[in-house]
């Protein structure tokens, strides 16, 4: 009963509204409370359902916590739950009794750091394709921020049981390939001292430089193929510095050529979803949900970007993965619904494809935005912000705002060591607790602990804050987005540095001092996992 609390209250509500004669119509769910004033757990059903039923939710919420309050009397819930309220505009709040946290607190203990792990996504295969970046430069802070989100959405959900796999495509053939191995081409004749016209719309960054230096040692046949081998070594040990491996790595190219696009296109053609029209081949996407068909074929026999997409992800589905979750910058924002709509042409749902918008992120300096252009090449890359202030600083900020959001990334506070820079705040409580722990000469284990002694406002606060964790993980896994454990962390932080200001673990009688060193480490548990499922240190010292 103790752990499927919310379960049994939600058939509980449930319940109560069909003696109503209510029904939720699905919409049924509990939320934490931000306020502990007004309890712990809380349910809108009452303000949801009140339009379609034609009574106020006060009225709904009045009856249905009288109906709540009846069939508890008898039940194991009543341990658990102090109270319950009609508060607000018609919210019903429950109140959960100390000795149901205590419960939890000691039920982590013993679980160690398998207390986060959860069956959710049990026999689930993932593939998490992310960054992606063309192999025409170093990694941008906007594909940093993409490397940051999907290494730690891909930590999440093996942590919530999910079979998941790391996927990073790669873009090695056409037009900026091309253009690539000109530019290299030309800054090679350039050091040879020859006069050259550099166009305009090449890559004019210093690296283009290395790269012909590069060349230049070496018979090089393919300025092209020679510089996304060179480019591609710079990515990955800049993604490997940054923490983030993958398991594949797809090429354009080698899709191409082993057939794969011609026969998804081949599929899509027999079951009648591509029509010829003005030259060029068309595939049917309205009939899927786009607000147009879309070409895949033009009238000169090439490929749209559309076809080795489509093609590539038949590819990922016929390898036998569930769902697809796909990291895209938001000048791809108008694409998602053509691809949706080949998924659905395969006899998937569209809602196996999930594509999240990671949206730019601003470099500060000194209080001043740093200007940025990709094609000249003044643009901060992954590699300086690395250099300048960690890696564990820039990933903990790159997910401190939801992905959705445009992230301003201030390099002078992700450098400072104080309670100012939230990584060094959440890292601090981490090696604070460390000390602790280590300087005791008290030794405790979840056998004879009495945590009914854990009684203080600011014990139960943290008690509280511990026992968010899983709740904070099914919030990153409905949203795909691993930016509310960043949130969690920090207010675990604050609460544990609130308890350890004002009460002493140490020193205390042994049956205190060893429920009190069980509550710390029961946040010590939580910062560190959170800590490690974001890609951060958990250092013990500092």
């Amino acid at each position: 009963m103790r752990k499927d609390i919310q379960s049994s209250l939600v058939t509980l509500i449930e319940d109560s509204l069909k003696k109503m004669d209510l029904d939720s119509g699905g919409l049924l769910s509990l939320e934490l409370v931000q306020d502990s004033r007004f309890g712990d757990l809380t349910t809108n059903i009452a303000l949801r359902i009140s339009k379609r039923t034609g009574r106020s939710p006060l009225e709904i919420s009045k009856a249905v916590i009288e109906t709540i309050k009846k069939e508890m009397a008898g039940s194991p819930l009543k341990g658990y739950i102090t109270d319950v309220k009609a508060e607000g505009a018609g919210f019903i709040n429950f109140y959960l009794s100390n000795g149901y946290f205590h419960e939890l607190l000691k039920d982590a203990i013993e679980k160690g750091r398998d207390f986060i792990k959860s069956g959710t996504g049990k026999g689930k295969r993932v593939l998490i394709e992310f960054v992606s970046a063309n192999p025409t430069g170093p990694l941008s802070v906007a594909h940093a921020r993409q490397a940051a989100a999907g290494d730690a959405l891909a930590n999440i959900l093996i942590n919530l049981g999910f079979d998941v796999k790391k996927e990073y495509y790669l873009n090695d053939e056409g037009n900026q390939i091309n253009i690539l191995g000109r530019s290299i081409e030309l800054r090679l004749k350039e050091l040879s001292g020859e006069k050259v016209e550099f166009p305009e719309d090449h890559y004019q960054g210093e690296y283009i430089y290395d790269i012909a230096k590069a060349a230049k040692s070496g018979k090089v046949k393919n300025f092209s193929e020679f510089g996304v081998e060179y480019i591609l070594g710079i990515i990955k040990k800049e993604l490997e510095d940054f923490g983030v491996r993958f398991d594949n790595w797809f090429s354009q190219k080698s899709l191409r050529e082993s057939g794969k696009i011609e026969k998804a296109l081949g599929f899509l053609k027999e079951k009648g979803f591509l029509y010829e029209q003005e030259g060029a081949l068309w595939f049917k996407s309205t009939e899927f949900g786009d607000d147009k068909d879309r070409v895949v074929i033009k009238s000169d026999g090439s490929y749209t970007y559309l076809a080795p997409d489509i093609a590539y992800h038949q590819d990922k589905f016929k390898r036998g993965f569930d769902l697809l979750i796909n990291f895209w910058g938001p000048d791809h924002h108008g694409y998602i619904n053509r691809l949706k709509a080949a998924v659905a042409a395969f006899g998937k749902s569209a809602d196996s494809l999930s594509i999240i918008i990671v949206q730019l992120a601003s470099i500060f300096r000194a209080g001043k935005p740093v200007q940025m252009s990709t094609r000249r090449g003044q643009y901060i890359t992954l590699r300086e912000i690395l250099d300048e202030v960690g890696a564990d600083a820039s990933r903990f900020f790159f997910l401190m705002r939801r992905t959705s959001s445009h992230l301003d990334f201030d390099l002078d506070v992700a450098k400072k060591q104080t309670s100012e820079n939230p990584v060094y705040y959440v890292q601090y409580a981490h090696a604070r607790i460390c000390s602790i722990l280590n300087n005791s000469s008290v030794k405790f284990g979840p056998k004879g602990l009495d945590l009914s002694l854990l009684k203080e406002r600011e014990e139960i606060e943290l008690i509280k804050k511990i026992c968010q964790f899983s709740y904070i993980m099914n919030i990153c896994l409905t949203t795909l987005d691993p930016y509310m454990l960043t949130v969690y962390l920090q207010a675990l932080a604050e609460s544990f540095h609130k308890f350890y200001d004002k009460h002493r673990v140490l020193g205390q009688q042994d049956d205190l001092t060893m429920a009190r060193l069980a509550l710390i480490e029961g946040a010590r548990l939580a910062l560190s996992c959170g800590l490690e499922l974001l890609g951060v240190s958990r250092p013990e010292k500092m």
